[in-house]
């Protein structure tokens, strides 16, 4: 990513909506995993650690990041063991093995997709599993994208297909955030018939819209515990090691 957006993160992981919003969902999709006591849990790309303080709640946390800023950043805010690396080639975990690994809108980076689930598979325990989420339908590609490094973004269908050619079995597969999909399609369409260079909605909103958009994200959390979604803007997914 931009150094600027690692920036942007590291100033409002803690108040944005829609990293508000994500942590409320991935809380209560925690909450159901049964992790073993004292469970070991790796997130890779944790960026400036806005998702540490949650993953510390269930486990002892390892942390990965390329990026420089965002690697100090975290390890100062939080304490974690936050180590320099990338997927798929360049994993400082030898010898390790974790019970779960996130990869929250990570995977979306890498060129080759299925080497670094392939790689992610070898840092697994015994009964261990991946979490993932990554942004959905390539027809809603924009300039936000663009800015983010994204190679792409992944269908229903398409990223069951990449976790099983990774060697992954999917447990779950869903779409979320989606009350905000309307919305967000709108103006992603009129960022494109306007020609913006910037897209609508990345930078912070007013604290009234901030909140009203938190609370309406975080409202998908009690759902999706027990069910999946039809259709949203991400999409979230469980695995096991195919073996």
């Amino acid at each position: 990513m931009e150094a600027s957006e690692y920036r942007f993160m590291a100033e409002h992981q803690d108040r944005h909506w829609w990293f508000v919003g994500r942590r409320a969902v991935l809380a209560a999709l925690l909450n159901g995993l049964n992790l073993p006591a004292d469970a070991r849990i790796l997130e890779i790309g944790c960026g400036p650690g806005g998702n540490l303080p949650l993953l510390g709640r269930y486990g002892r946390v390892t942390a990965l990041e390329m990026d420089a800023y965002a690697r100090a950043f975290a390890h100062d805010k939080t304490g974690v063991d936050v180590r320099d690396g990338r997927l798929p080639d360049a994993l400082p975990f030898a010898g390790e093995r974790f019970d779960l690994v996130c990869l929250f809108d990570v995977l979306e980076h890498v060129a080759d997709d299925r080497a670094a689930l392939a790689a992610i598979g070898g840092l697994l325990a015994p009964g261990g599993r991946l979490l993932l989420t990554v942004p959905a339908h390539q027809w809603l590609w924009s300039v936000h994208d663009e800015h983010l490094h994204h190679q792409r973004r992944y269908s229903h269908s398409g990223l069951r297909r990449v976790l099983a050619e990774g060697g992954f079995a999917v447990e779950r597969l869903s779409f979320f955030n989606a009350l905000l999909f309307a919305p967000a399609v709108a103006a992603r369409l009129l960022d494109r018939w306007r020609g913006n260079t910037t897209a609508s909605g990345s930078a912070l909103p007013g604290a009234a819209v901030n909140g009203v958009l938190g609370r309406l994200f975080a409202a998908e959390a009690p759902w999706l515990r027990r069910w999946n979604l039809p259709f949203g803007l991400s999409l979230l997914a469980l695995a096991r090691p195919a073996r």
